[in-house]
């Protein structure tokens, strides 16, 4: 099987091109390799790949048509992952166009390209930052999401109304899986982890928000993989019960169905961080800020129905998460 992985450069598009490597799969790997981040660090990610007989680079952007579909036609694609977008919820609150541009225009050029190739499953990134406003915890994928309070968020909302769209028009088998909060070895610069992990051990303060009332779902990047990979062999079906006086967000008389994808276990900001400090041998600096524009309080992720229908389960508690991303750090930085 030939899978296009796009965002391959990325923290979790690496991963998973990884593991498919390692299964055996051809992966063709698209990422425009953009500044929102270190770009040394994603050169790193890629010339890992690019030691393998079976991974190809295709420098594309989502949001230039012709290269996409150019590539397209040069590759047959079975599957295709979209990891590519830009992410940050707060950097969205000043750069809005890098989401139009990249999470909705791209993920159109994407959808099109699919349609008109005949992919034989599009399994799509969503993220947590769709519950917005919601307060009913755990988050589930049958609760309605209409109040993001981001451009980010409401992007992988556009993101999943636009795959269902090609999915019921044309039957274009689509699965959206919202991610929480996903740390470990080759993370994101601009994630907590990393960024506490940099401050503290250059004895710098760390920003705590919400006054440190924060709850997140961290999940690592293992299980994440795990659940992308179990995800990719089950095409979704159209739902017989779906009913449009009482419709269910999650699923569609189309080929189309959203999954959560976290750890189901919601770990307060504070006990996060002192794990950070035990696994350092150094105390944090820590400054309280309220909670941000464009930030939730609490996420915890109902996956009952990623469990029921992959089997999926999380394994990896913060416990042994954060000594294994700072095992990677210390490393990859020399410390």
């Amino acid at each position: 099987m030939k899978v296009l992985v796009t965002g391959a450069a990325g923290f979790i598009g690496f991963h998973l091109s990884r593991r498919l490597l390692a299964e055996g799969f051809q992966v063709v790997g698209l990422d425009n390799l953009n500044a929102y981040y270190s770009v040394a660090l994603k050169k790193d990610r890629l010339a890992l790949l690019q030691e393998q007989d079976h991974f190809r680079f295709a420098p594309v952007s989502l949001d230039d048509q012709p290269a996409l579909e150019t590539l397209f036609q040069e590759h047959d694609f079975d599957t295709v992952v979209n990891l590519a977008a830009q992410a940050g919820v707060r950097y969205s609150l000043t750069n809005p166009k890098e989401y139009i541009d990249s999470n909705l225009v791209g993920f159109a050029n994407l959808l099109e390209c699919c349609r008109h190739a005949a992919i034989r499953h599009l399994v799509f990134a969503s993220s947590s930052s769709v519950y917005g406003l919601n307060t009913t915890l755990p988050f589930s994928v049958h609760h309605n999401v209409d109040h993001p309070i981001s451009l980010y968020a409401a992007s992988k909302k556009s993101n999943e109304l636009m795959a269902h769209c090609y999915s019921y028009l044309y039957g274009l088998p689509c699965t959206g899986l919202r991610f929480f909060t996903v740390y470990g070895p080759w993370g994101r610069p601009d994630m907590a982890l990393f960024l506490f992990t940099e401050k503290i051990l250059q004895g710098q303060p760390i920003k705590v928000f919400n006054n440190g009332r924060m709850k997140r779902d961290f999940t690592y990047i293992d299980d994440i993989v795990e659940g992308v990979s179990l995800v990719m062999q089950r095409i979704p079906g159209t739902n017989p019960a779906w009913d449009g006086a009482d419709p269910d967000p999650s699923s569609s008389p189309a080929p189309y169905k959203l999954y959560n994808i976290g750890n189901n276990n919601s770990v307060q900001l504070e006990y996060f961080i002192q794990v950070l400090e035990e696994n350092l041998g150094k105390q944090a600096v820590k400054e309280y800020h309220p909670l941000q524009p464009g930030d939730v309080p609490n996420t915890f992720a109902d996956i009952d129905d990623l469990t029921r229908d992959v089997n999926f389960e999380p394994k990896i508690k913060i416990e042994q998460g954060i000594p294994a991303f700072i095992d990677w750090y210390k490393t990859y930085y020399s410390v």
